[in-house]
């Protein structure tokens, strides 16, 4: 974890100023205070005054340019590190992350990411600011009054140690409060994505008890992770309170002049405002630290496949002839789930890969597009193995279809256009048409998911080979598209996909009959009695 960078430290620079002006206004002003009830000369005061004005507008002025300085490099740095973490995620997709849930995966690549980006603002900045600024009053308190100067030293040898035990018991309370935040994420997205489902079973107070449990469970987690910072909180003004005492005291006893003596006095009051930030320090320092040793432990999973990023390039617009032999594939790397396979997809081709469930038919999806590297045997695309051209250009020759597509709450626009984006609204009305659609085209400003127009079954499924169609890529992939229809939605539903195929190649896999009759080829993996595909 990278806390420091040429940038950060010149924020913190900025930060030391702006902090050393506050704490020279509190000091000058006590000076000027005491001076000027000893009544002398006003233009004896003009110099502190002066110099109060000129602190008080700098405080601000490099407080501002801290902020500047330090959140631009920090959100240039997320922006950065947010999109190498997505090409890190491309490997691992999915195969290696589906087991880790919606919500552990939203945390990591959202909040994990954040906390340790934002380390260098809340943890650099004011870390070198606070320690420039104490060192600066440390040692003008010595040259003044050493015995005062010892004391701001012990002032801030006793903060820094605070610091430290907050931060243990930070990075001590973090892995229960970690599970906790995972589990309030998980059950909160089970609640607010099956919230229909509930509501048919009967289980919406289940589920509001078991969103109650986990965020008594958090609530536990952050009680007992805070100590730390209370600690801390109750410590830092004890200890200023003591050292301004002390400094009282020294300078009852010393021979200075009365100004100068409210300057020591003061010293160790200014210095309580440049301390006060050090306990959120220190939670946000175990906080990236926590973030920095789950993301590491994501990225470190092995890949799933092997990212090429040279080799030969596909012929742009052509349907490409894929050809699996004797492949098999592991989704853990210990059991197999699928082959061996042998599959042969001529261009334009139609090929149905059946059997029952477990047998391996989304495997085997899942190694034609990519997702999924073969344990064994050979995969090739044109006469290439797959293996060696790049990741990214072979999955783009695929077009996915999967028995629950999701439908985004926006416009049936948007949720078409995700597909590609610079489509017009000519194609859209196309693929909806295509689809089976054609109703919906009317207006395409229509909201769809949450908060608007529902979509039957049959609508989801035709919504997403619309987005099929219009994604313009040479390959169907069809897992089980009409699992959950009936049988006359789902002839239709596919009929009407391969009559807009357009020549495209389709691979659907079912354990249904309908729909398959159109098909070159039928592979059932039940008995392992695979028949090639004809042109």
């Amino acid at each position: 974890m990278r806390l420091a960078d040429r940038q950060t430290i010149a924020a913190g620079l900025l930060g030391a100023v702006a902090v050393s002006s506050g704490v020279a206004l509190t000091a000058t002003s006590g000076w000027l205070i005491v001076r000027a009830s000893e009544k002398p000369v006003i233009l004896t005061l003009l110099t502190a005054i002066v110099a109060v004005r000129a602190f008080g507008m700098a405080r601000p002025v490099f407080r501002y340019w801290e902020r500047l300085r330090s959140h631009d490099a920090a959100l240039a740095d997320l922006a950065r590190e947010r999109t190498s973490l997505y090409a890190a995620l491309i490997p691992l997709t999915p195969a290696r992350l589906v087991r880790r849930g919606r919500a552990a995966m939203l945390t990591g690549v959202v909040d994990d990411l954040t906390d340790r980006v934002e380390a260098r603002v809340r943890v650099t900045v004011p870390a070198v600011a606070t320690t420039l600024t104490a060192v600066f009053a440390t040692v003008l308190c010595w040259l003044v009054e050493p015995a005062a100067g010892l004391t701001v030293a012990a002032l801030t040898v006793v903060v820094a140690l605070t610091t430290w035990v907050a931060w243990r018991v930070e990075t001590r309370g973090h892995d229960d409060l970690g599970a906790a935040r995972a589990e309030v994420g998980r059950v909160s997205e089970l609640v607010t994505s099956q919230a229909l489902e509930l509501q048919a079973i009967g289980a919406q107070e289940a589920a509001t008890g078991w969103l109650d449990d986990a965020h008594a469970r958090l609530d536990r987690a952050v009680r007992r992770q805070v100590t730390g910072r209370a600690l801390a909180a109750a410590v830092l003004p004890a200890a200023t309170a003591v050292a301004t005492v002390v400094c009282a005291v020294v300078a009852a006893g010393s021979d200075r002049s009365a100004p100068v003596l409210g300057l020591l006095v003061l010293a160790p009051f200014a210095l309580a405002e440049v301390f006060a930030p050090l306990p959120d320090v220190a939670r946000a320092l175990a906080r990236a630290q926590a973030a920095d040793r789950d993301l590491k432990t994501l990225l470190d999973a092995q890949p799933a496949v092997r990212a090429t990023t040279r080799g030969r390039v596909l012929e742009h617009g052509s349907v490409p002839h894929l050809r699996l032999s004797g492949v098999t594939a592991s989704w853990d790397g210990t059991r197999r789930a699928a082959g061996p396979v042998d599959l042969d997809v001529a261009p334009g081709s139609v090929v149905a890969v059946t059997g029952p469930s477990g047998v391996g038919k989304s495997t085997v999806l899942a190694v034609l597009a990519r997702q999924l590297d073969p344990e064994s045997g050979s995969y090739t695309i044109d006469g290439t193995d797959a293996l060696d051209l790049p990741l990214n250009q072979v999955r783009g020759l695929f077009a996915i279809v999967d028995d629950e597509p999701h439908v985004f709450a926006t416009t049936l626009r948007e949720n078409l256009r995700f597909a590609r984006p610079s489509a017009t609204d000519d194609d859209l009305r196309a693929a909806l048409a295509s689809a089976g659609l054609g109703g919906l085209d009317a207006d395409l400003d229509t909201r769809l998911g949450t908060g608007g127009r529902g979509l039957s079954g049959g609508e989801r499924a035709r919504l997403s080979i619309a987005r099929a169609l219009l994604s313009g890529r040479p390959v169907l992939l069809l897992d089980e598209p009409v699992a959950h229809l009936d049988h006359a939605t789902a002839v239709a539903v596919l009929d009407d996909l391969m009559a807009h195929r357009g020549g495209r190649s389709v691979v659907v896999v079912s354990h249904r009959p309908e729909g398959l009759h159109g098909a070159h080829g039928i592979i059932d993996l039940r008995d392992h009695a695979p028949m090639a595909a004809a042109g």
